[in-house]
């Protein structure tokens, strides 16, 4: 605003004093104008490539705002899901290099350049979904930006010698020049977001310590009501999910082996053969199945076994949405799933003695576990609940972000 010459001080300080009235009428009109026009909404996902737990939290929230578009670094339609293909959804320039669908994770080091390509200035509301590159996105000064953070990214924080060490040489050598660079971006673009929410307390922990930001924790959506409580005793133990060394499915493989108990592993990774050397005669591969199958195992296992440590770990809530109980590592999301034992067990050390020693309690009591005390349990972290959470956080983000574009405007200096 600018006072002519003759305006006094005092006329200029009764002005604004009435400036913050006059601004909450512009945002309340605003907030009427928004309504008619609908609120912009963006939804920003690392890769859309396979149909996993980070997929599924975009699927939830395209449902919350239908008119959302969606951006992202790299597509493969074939891959996703049939709700997914109706969406609008942009990719960036990584999706034209050749082969870009299958060796995305090699483009590491563009990601942030094509990231911040994308023009978001028209969106009111930016939805990130972050694990890997997602949160760094560019939104307009006035925008609230929510991120969904289902981990901060490992290969560059605390799984970077894991993966490093998976490489060749040529890959071993340029990870070690660009991960300074990336964690230094990754840092940065963290004062970009207005509000974290993390999947599990163990991933706020990990947000705190890399980025220095608190964090909202809202569970993950499970779609437990595709699953139902089996009939009877449950006939074998079940390990389920990919076949890498991080997961620790070599000590599900061990116990059962030397406890001579029925294993049905569903899955398929690089540790397949390794696994199949070390396993006895009462282990049985099958390799990757549909859906259909792995819903029909869950309702049928004994347990699931669950040795290794995720960030949240959605197949132990879909056991219990089947009335099964989980033998779980003491780590992770599995600290808030596997919450008591009426749900499973939880073993203190990765190893397959701790996981022998748990099979052994868990068999003293398995004909007093009630099914449909576990199946109760797994709707704590339905879809709806998952819905009616991040509703309830957005709207309240908003009407605070309004609020403290106001508050900024009556603190201006005279």
């Amino acid at each position: 605003m600018t006072f002519k010459a003759t305006t006094s001080l005092s006329d200029a300080r009764a002005f604004l004093g009435d400036a913050p009235v006059m601004a909450k009428r512009r945002t309340a009109e605003a907030e009427s104008v928004k309504e008619t026009r609908q609120l912009r909404v963006a939804i920003v996902h690392y890769w859309l490539v396979s149909m996993r737990g980070g997929e599924k939290v975009v699927e939830e929230l395209c449902r919350m705002f239908p008119q959302a578009d969606i951006f992202t670094l790299v597509c493969n339609r074939d891959r996703i899901s049939d709700f997914l293909k109706t969406r609008n959804i942009r990719t960036s320039f990584l999706q034209k290099i050749p082969g870009a669908q299958r060796h995305y994770t090699k483009m590491l080091p563009l990601m942030p350049f094509a990231l911040e390509q994308f023009d978001l200035q028209d969106y009111d509301l930016v939805l990130s979904s972050e694990s890997g590159p997602a949160k760094g996105i560019i939104t307009r000064a006035d925008a609230l930006h929510v991120c969904y953070c289902h981990s901060p990214m490992r290969y560059i924080w605390d799984q970077f010698h894991v993966y490093r060490h998976g490489l060749p040489w040529v890959g071993r050598a340029l990870m070690s020049v660009t991960a300074p660079m990336l964690r230094a971006w990754d840092v940065t673009t963290s004062s970009r977001v207005d509000v974290f929410v993390a999947n599990s307390d163990y991933v706020a922990n990990r947000i705190r310590r890399f980025y220095d930001r608190d964090s909202i924790v809202i569970h993950p959506p499970v779609a437990t009501d595709d699953f139902s409580v089996g009939k009877g005793k449950g006939e074998f133990y079940l390990y389920a999910g990919q076949l890498t060394a991080y997961k620790r499915p070599d000590i599900a493989v061990r116990a059962c082996t030397e406890a001579g108990r029925k294993l049905i592993v569903i899955g398929e990774g690089e540790q397949l053969p390794y696994l199949k050397s070390i396993a006895g005669t009462t282990v049985q591969f099958l390799g990757h199945q549909p859906f259909d199958v792995l819903r029909d195992h869950l309702s049928r296992c004994r347990a699931l076994l669950f040795p290794g440590t995720e960030d949240f770990g959605i197949l132990p809530v879909e056991a219990m949405a089947s009335g099964r109980p989980v033998l779980a590592f003491d780590a992770g999301g599995a600290r808030e799933t596997v919450s008591s034992p009426q749900v499973g067990f939880r073993f203190a050390e990765q190893t397959t003695e701790a996981l022998l020693e748990t099979m052994a309690a868990f068999e003293e009591v398995e004909d007093d576990i009630d099914p449909q005390a576990i199946r109760a349990h797994s709707l704590k972290f339905s879809s709806a609940v998952f819905r009616n959470r991040m509703a309830g956080l957005i709207e309240q983000q908003l009407s605070t972000h309004a609020d403290r574009s106001v508050d900024a405007f009556s603190r201006r200096p005279v």
